[in-house]
């Protein structure tokens, strides 16, 4: 990896964001010097890194939005959805632009005291190793931002996930303390900046909440402790108004750029037909979810249909007329200003259930019910609508009878286009009631990781593993 100049990201921020709210002299200084500034601020390094948490989330769900079939390509055998080998080197770099700011910040935090900054970029340099683990498996940390060391070495998957648990128990311990010599700025922070009186807190719960989901990820390994997943959970979100989301956009969220390009051009994020019957009664006879209205609009021809992974769209329409559902803009998830939600108070009940499952199912079924409805009040279905689906049979199964393809089921439809869906899809091992291969797929079976970046290959060949199938499973998922 091709060490990461310090202090050039200031300008593609401002091209980007058009951030009206870091009034701050670090910005002035871009009139001597637009792609350089010598000395940064917390504020600015703090806009800066919530804005690139938001973004990445964003680059990395587009990614794998295909591979748990929420998106499929209006084009046959496209590589995407298909499972063929991409270069992600661009998101590879974002993602590693975005630790190298917050570790400037952090560095400056400790120099100022100040706990609050600290706990921040240990959240944020957490969130971003972890994609990065999740997509690839071996990756630089430990040397990746020493400026002497311009190929550091690769650290084993395992010990990335650790570090990632080691910064978010850091980020715990600073985000607890009260008399931080410098406080967050609320004018700087794009996740929470909007509640300055919970701020603070409001981050804490979100390291609990990211940690959470961390203990659960290894569900399938014998490190596995449901108690301690639970514990952090504990201390993490109690309402869908504590998710962490980021909603400063330059013009409009990204999602919605999508949608705005389809409804225009027919271009690309048309939905796929997995995600489309599950809502419409397909897959599961005898229940509509009232989400899918919330997710998408009907067809020109007043119906919901979804294109098939890998077939691309249908004739006769073949990617022409609207006859397919694609991405909303006025989908509350979507829309111009949604926000990009990072982790949500519904995604950490459907933990909890999985959590309780094994000694409580009376608990777990309770977490099971509330992450549904969580996720419904997010998407603004109607009371009456979000009550009919609670009473489903389908649905309302009793304690007795809940299952774990329940609970993926219902986590499946919450995390919609939210990177966190690929890591469930395999440790479900893609499980997901008539989820198939995709049509003309590369691979003989589901793809479990990504091919490292020719970036990487060309930059730091000599440390960069040999890849591997990507039907190759990661170290949490075997």
């Amino acid at each position: 990896m091709q060490k990461i100049i310090k202090y050039t990201w200031c300008a593609a921020l401002i091209a980007t964001l058009g951030l009206q709210s870091c009034k701050d002299d670090y910005f002035d200084k871009l009139s001597d010097n637009p792609n350089q500034v010598p000395v940064p601020t917390l504020n600015a390094l703090l806009a800066t890194s919530t804005y690139k948490i938001g973004n990445n989330n964003y680059l990395i769900g587009s990614i794998v939005a295909p591979y748990v079939q929420y998106t499929a390509n209006p084009s046959a055998n496209a590589a995407g959805d298909t499972y063929q080998a991409i270069d992600f080197t661009t998101t590879w770099d974002a993602l590693y632009f975005a630790m190298a700011d917050a570790n400037e910040m952090k560095k400056l935090a400790v120099a100022q005291g100040s706990s609050e900054y600290k706990g921040v970029a240990d959240v944020i340099i957490a969130y971003n190793l972890t994609l990065v683990n999740d997509l690839w498996g071996d990756a630089p940390f430990s040397q990746a931002f020493d400026i002497n060391n311009l190929k550091p070495k690769y650290d084993k998957q395992q010990e990335v996930y650790n570090q990632a648990i080691v910064l978010l128990d850091e980020a715990i311990v600073e985000l607890a303390k009260t008399n931080a010599t410098v406080k967050l700025a609320p004018t700087s922070d794009l996740i929470y900046g909007k509640t300055p009186a919970t701020e603070r807190a409001n981050w804490l719960k979100m390291a609990y909440g990211l940690k959470a989901r961390l203990l659960n990820k290894i569900s399938k390994t014998s490190s596995y402790n449901p108690t301690a997943v639970l514990e952090a959970l504990s201390n993490s979100f109690t309402a869908n108004a504590d998710d962490a989301g980021m909603a400063t956009f330059k013009e409009r969220n990204p999602w919605a750029n999508v949608a705005l390009s389809n409804s225009q051009q027919s271009l690309g994020g048309w939905l796929s037909e997995q995600l489309i019957d599950a809502l419409k009664g397909t897959t599961f006879p005898g229940v509509v979810d009232p989400r899918l209205e919330k997710i998408t609009d009907k067809t020109v021809n007043n119906t919901y249909i979804g294109t098939v992974n890998g077939a691309g769209n249908r004739l006769p329409g073949a990617n022409t007329t609207k006859d397919e559902c694609y991405i909303s803009s006025n989908s509350p998830w979507t829309s111009n200003t949604a926000p990009i939600l990072i982790v949500t108070y519904a995604e950490l009940k459907f933990i909890e259930a999985e959590a309780y499952f094994d000694t409580d199912k009376t608990k777990a079924y309770a977490a099971y019910l509330a992450g549904i409805s969580a996720n419904m009040d997010k998407l603004t279905v109607s009371t009456t609508a979000r009550d009919a689906y609670l009473a489903n049979p389908v649905v309302n199964v009793g304690a007795a009878a809940l299952t774990k393809d329940l609970i993926f089921k219902e986590k499946y439809i919450a995390t919609y286009l939210n990177p966190e869906a690929w890591n469930d899809a395999r440790r479900y091992d893609y499980k997901y009631k008539d989820f198939t291969l995709p049509v003309n797929a590369a691979l003989t079976d589901f793809i479990r990781r990504l091919d490292y970046p020719q970036g990487e290959r060309s930059k730091n060949g000599a440390n960069v593993p040999a890849d591997v199938p990507r039907t190759t499973k990661l170290w949490w998922d075997q």
